[in-house]
């Protein structure tokens, strides 16, 4: 995964609050291999009409939107389940940042070790992106290191964790971040088995009793 401080792309409005994993993806979709991609699948029911058919009024289906690198909606986004699938599917469908005032846990944690950004902005400034969005999509820039989201004539400031911009910048996730201390957990190792060896497999019962 590669890391990234700033992007500009182009801001989609997805005005609608609560949208959870199962939107995000659907279940019946999580059996496919990631290696064929999920960002067809992304809000796959909530794009379509009663007859299944794309529904051109939907945000993300305008002609308009196509290219869309960072998504701007309301409150609780990606709640529900904890499957990373739907992260997937925001990042194979193009996205880079999901600018919301607030976000499930989970989710916000899979985005981040998948290198999307989960921009937190106020109630407030949330909705004035939404409304400077309601005409169309419109150029915007998110910047990590500043902690904002430009857009038009608004800077709107998000909140971030320093672990979450640390892992964003460097392209890490969990496992990456624990390989950083390998030598400090290598050597608690070392001295653990001299100190207390019977809690190796293969101690020996003399080794126990002691």
């Amino acid at each position: 995964m590669t890391g990234w401080r700033r992007h500009e792309g182009l801001a989609v409005a997805l005005p609608v609050e609560g949208i959870d994993t199962d939107q995000l993806i659907p279940a019946r979709f999580m059996s496919r291999p990631r290696s064929a991609g999920y960002g067809g699948y992304l809000l796959h029911d909530m794009r379509r009409d009663a007859e299944g058919h794309p529904d051109p009024a939907f945000p993300l289906e305008r002609p308009e939107a196509a290219g869309a690198s960072i998504l701007v909606t309301r409150r609780n986004f990606g709640g529900g389940s904890s499957r990373e699938a739907a992260v997937y599917a925001l990042i194979d469908a193009g996205f880079r940042a999901v600018v919301a005032p607030s976000f499930g846990d989970i989710f916000a944690g899979n985005a981040v070790n998948n290198g999307l950004l989960p921009a937190q902005v106020s109630a407030e400034d949330a909705e004035r992106l939404l409304a400077a969005l309601a005409a169309g999509p419109l150029g915007a820039e998110v910047d990590i290191d500043a902690g904002a989201v430009t857009l038009g004539g608004l800077a709107c400031p998000f909140a971030l964790s320093e672990a979450q911009r640390e892992k964003l910048v460097n392209g890490w996730d969990d496992i990456d971040v624990t390989r950083r201390h390998e030598e400090a957990i290598a050597a608690h190792r070392a001295a653990l088995a001299a100190a207390r060896p019977w809690l190796w497999p293969g101690a020996t019962r003399d080794q126990g009793a002691r």
